[in-house]
């Protein structure tokens, strides 16, 4: 038989077989093409017996070992120059909860999406047990790309010669439930063009309005998900920020943490006070509450325009407009692109599109973008522009500053976030492109190579995976600040996949490749998706109440959970004697030399120091007569169902386990 055929059948490689069948006493060359055909089953009994006292060498090393080796262990982790809370936590393997606590002790207070530098990461990182190494290499072939202060800075210093006024880009963000996709929906219905059928024909994440005869974009809920990405790389995308306040409901956590954006934002805002057509309404209760946060109303001597709305009958939307435009007014210089320059922009959202491919929404901050231009993201060619989309879902070819456009022609989907331009020289980026692909390639293999042997050494713990969808960023970043802290040493919630919006065919998909469920907040399931997930038997699970998502997933993570096994040493037998060997078991005489032996005990058998077997005590015989205990300094017979043979010196190790199930306990 060839070596290669044997090791296939033994389940390894030939060149494990060649070294180890001479250590099994069979007489095989490093170099042998083939062995004996006489000598298979026998080679493949004595690999089975090689394999399993492996095994039970490893299952019953010595605690003493597994501490040393637990020592020799060390935690190494890799940091870049910059990095948010959440980022660090996951490099560190660690609840989010313990790294902000240990960022507190060494008197930082950050939330999730704030970034921290190198010193500050390899100080905690150090604190918690780790050796930090080099900071991350960047690519070197993504230095010829843009990054975010790059793009700030050049945007900054435009020619002011060549500079012209452009719309201003205005972001709504709020609490839950206080009305914002509501009145988004109002200032679209209220201001599109005449024969629009009063609403948007295609979803692109960003629109425009016009006004007194000047355009206003506003980045719609998924952008929401682009201005906090942006925020953390530190870039600006958003010139305005409009903040909705629930007249009846007032100001809330999630209010609160969202004036804080806007303010280390540095973005002017102004307050629409929503739902006023409700009756018995305390507006001056609510401006106390905001000017206690740090938005004092103008009419209080603050900077803050207040503007009363009702997104439900459109009451205020004309005055919000105005009052928009008025604060762009006042930061006009800010507001301002050369039209002139190669194209540059953000993305905005982007997806794969089952008609028109990898699809991008970009908002354009300076130049002009044409049809058939190229698109490069860091330093690497995406694009070729097929064809744009304004937010009507019509055909255009020129997108000036400050315009959102879907552009169709990606090669593959940009994250949201990244920073795109025309490039000076597309054929070069082609050669760049390829050389980064290949060591993108190698580098990955490799990273996959590492995490297959880091799992092939340690036991790995059961995971929850979650494709989670909720209806906006909010909601998605309470459900995902929550879900991080739901790990434990056993087993652990991951979020395999987010977005924002109804559940679709794709996150079944995911769910699929990651052996997961589609978890959905105040959201709906697609008809695609329903089917999909029926053929594939994928688990939907959608809620409208945050804790009782929470609920579904303790539960869950409480059948993963393995049950603890208690193992109490009972005592040990000296083999004096070999009676009898039957297809039930082997027959045996000894002295008991610790402890006691129980009647159906668990059993391991020892040559030397080295386990051989395992099995259980099936019978006891004290004096000729059964017994059910046998006590130290006893001589006894036992049968015992071991399968190796039993020799004259070797010891049985007794014990009895118990099997107890675990209760799920949360660091929250």
């Amino acid at each position: 038989m060839n070596i290669s055929e044997l090791a296939r059948r033994l389940r390894t490689n030939p060149d494990e077989v060649r070294e180890k069948l001479p250590l099994l006493g069979f007489d095989v060359g490093h170099r042998a093409i083939k062995v004996d055909d006489r000598l298979v089953n026998k080679i493949m009994e004595k690999w089975s017996e090689m394999k399993k006292t492996e095994r039970l060498k490893l299952k019953y090393a010595r605690e003493e070992k597994i501490k040393e080796e637990a020592k020799a262990v060390v935690r190494a982790v890799e940091l870049p120059k910059v990095i948010t809370v959440r980022e660090f936590a996951a490099k560190l393997n660690l609840p989010i909860n313990i790294v902000i606590g240990e960022l507190m002790k060494n008197g930082i207070l950050a939330s999730l999406n704030e970034r921290i530098d190198y010193d500050t990461a390899v100080i905690v990182a150090q604190d918690l047990g780790y050796e930090v190494g080099g900071e991350e290499k960047k690519d070197e072939h993504a230095t010829t790309g843009i990054s975010a202060d790059e793009l700030r800075t050049m945007l900054e210093g435009e020619d002011q010669t060549k500079l012209v006024t452009r719309p201003p880009v205005v972001v709504i963000m709020g609490h839950v439930d206080h009305g914002k996709t509501q009145l988004l929906d109002t200032v679209r219905k209220t201001n599109v063009a005449k024969g629009e059928s009063g609403g948007i024909t295609q979803h692109i994440g960003a629109y425009q309005v016009e006004k007194k005869d000047r355009k206003v974009t506003f980045i719609d809920t998924p952008g929401h998900e682009a201005f906090t990405v942006m925020r953390s790389r530190g870039a600006r995308v958003a010139d305005i920020a409009v903040l909705v306040v629930a007249a009846d409901d007032g100001v809330q956590p999630q209010t609160v943490e969202v004036i804080k954006i806007i303010q280390a934002a540095k973005l002017p805002f102004v307050v629409a006070l929503n739902k006023i057509d409700k009756p018995n309404l305390d507006l001056q209760r609510v401006k106390t509450q905001l000017s206690e946060q740090g938005a004092i109303p103008e009419e209080w001597g603050g900077t803050v325009p207040f503007v009363s709305v009702s997104a439900k009958t459109g009451q205020g939307i004309d005055d919000l407009l105005e009052t928009i435009l008025l604060v762009a007014d006042i930061d006009k210089e800010k507001i301002r692109a050369n039209p002139a320059r190669r194209a540059i922009g953000t993305v905005i959202e982007a997806h794969v599109d089952k008609g028109e491919g990898p699809v991008a929404t970009v908002l354009v901050q300076s130049g002009t973008l044409r049809r058939n231009d190229e698109l490069e993201i860091g330093g690497v060619l995406y694009a070729r522009v097929r064809a744009m989309k304004d937010w009507n879902g019509g055909q255009v070819d020129v997108a000036e500053p400050g315009m959102p456009v879907k552009i169709l022609g990606f090669k593959i989907a940009p994250q949201v976030g990244d920073i795109c331009q025309v490039p000076e020289n597309a054929r070069e980026l082609k050669k760049v492109r390829k050389q980064h692909t290949v060591e993108k390639q190698a580098a990955a293999a490799t990273v996959v190579q590492k995490k297959d042997d880091d799992q092939s050494e340690e036991k790995k713990r059961p995971t929850l995976n979650i494709v989670l969808k909720a209806d906006v960023l909010g909601s998605l970043e309470a459900l995902m600040g929550t879900l991080e802290k739901m790990k434990t040493e056993d087993v652990a919630a991951v979020v395999v996949g987010k977005g924002l919006g109804n559940i679709t065919d794709g996150d079944v998909t995911r769910a699929e490749a990651t052996g997961g469920i589609v978890m959905g907040f105040n959201v709906r399931t697609t008809r695609e998706a329903e089917i999909l997930a029926r053929d594939k038997k994928i688990e939907i699970k959608n809620s409208k109440i945050i804790y009782e998502l929470f609920d579904e997933v303790k539960r869950r993570l409480q059948t993963l959970l393995p049950a603890e096994i208690i193992k109490t040493p009972l005592g040990k037998l000296e083999v004096l004697a070999v009676f009898r060997v039957d297809k039930t078991g082997q027959v045996i005489g000894g002295r008991v030399t610790d402890g006691h032996l129980s009647l159906g005990a668990h059993a391991v058998l020892y040559r030397g120091d080295e386990p051989t077997d395992e099995g259980k005590v099936l019978q006891l015989q004290a004096g000729k007569q059964d017994t059910k205990e046998v006590r130290m300094g006893q001589e006894c017979g036992i049968k015992v169902s071991f399968r190796r043979p039993v020799l004259v010196g070797d010891v049985l190790d007794v014990f009895t386990e118990e099997r107890k199930e675990k209760k799920l306990v949360l660091p929250l």
